[in-house]
């Protein structure tokens, strides 16, 4: 199975080729099988997407998972647990010392 992902222009968040648009959730994601790189070439060109690339991706229960570890973390999110991470927007972060 061959995916369709890149960056929204507007945004910078990770999409995913459905087969008729993009979507934010790899569940959505359709097999480009041989036309990933004609799409991709076709969506940056009209600016819904910047820098798309096809990964190689299996079916699970789950939907569609990228076989890259690299894939798998745009697709899932990070590998550590999210309360414990830096969270820029919030005020207090930072203003500790350690």
């Amino acid at each position: 199975m061959k995916l369709l992902t890149g960056n929204d222009l507007p945004t910078g968040d990770v999409i995913w080729w459905t087969g008729s648009g993009w979507s934010r959730h790899i569940e959505d994601a359709g097999d480009v099988a041989d036309r990933g790189e004609a799409i991709g070439r076709a969506e940056e060109s009209v600016q819904h997407v910047t820098g798309p690339y096809v990964i190689d991706a299996k079916i699970t229960a789950d939907g569609p998972r990228p076989a890259h570890i690299k894939d798998r973390i745009r697709a899932l999110g990070p590998t550590v647990r999210p309360d414990l991470t830096l969270k820029p927007a919030d005020p207090e972060a930072g203003s500790w010392v350690i």
